[in-house]
């Protein structure tokens, strides 16, 4: 007597709670959302249910977005086995590197300058409001 198993070209079949998962995930976020209110809709601890599944297995804040947010930019680089290639990479991406550092040093220089404005306008209108009142 033979079996089939998944070894053989055969996956042996997923239960009804492990398609549905599946084909929402493969749906996407909106899919498990759109779920989760029908489920609130129809019976409320069905979506209640499905709330707390998206939250406890993170699909909740899991996502493309989260993911690369959670990578870091020093990704290890790795040979090519082309030395020209590789040095020219090294060094593109130390200018990269190099271009984002100056670009956030902006960006802080900037927002310092503006809330220094606004501080300073701030203080004028204070002093121009207590000057007001005494002089009548």
């Amino acid at each position: 007597m033979t079996t089939l198993t998944s070894e053989q070209g055969f996956a042996p079949r997923a239960s009804w709670f492990a398609r549905a998962e599946g084909w929402l995930d493969d749906k996407g976020k909106g899919a498990w959302i759109a779920a989760m209110v029908l489920g609130f809709v129809f019976f409320w601890p069905v979506g209640l249910a499905l709330l707390m599944y998206m939250i406890w297995s993170k699909r909740m804040f899991s996502g493309k977005f989260c993911a690369t947010r959670s990578r870091s930019f020093s990704m290890p680089t790795r040979s090519t086995g082309n030395a020209a290639f590789d040095a020219y990479k090294a060094d593109t991406l130390r200018r990269l590197e190099e271009e984002q550092t100056n670009f956030e040093a902006f960006l802080t220089r900037l927002r310092e300058a503006k809330d220094k404005a606004e501080f300073d306008q701030f203080m004028n209108e204070r002093a121009k409001r207590s000057e007001g009142p005494a002089e009548a």
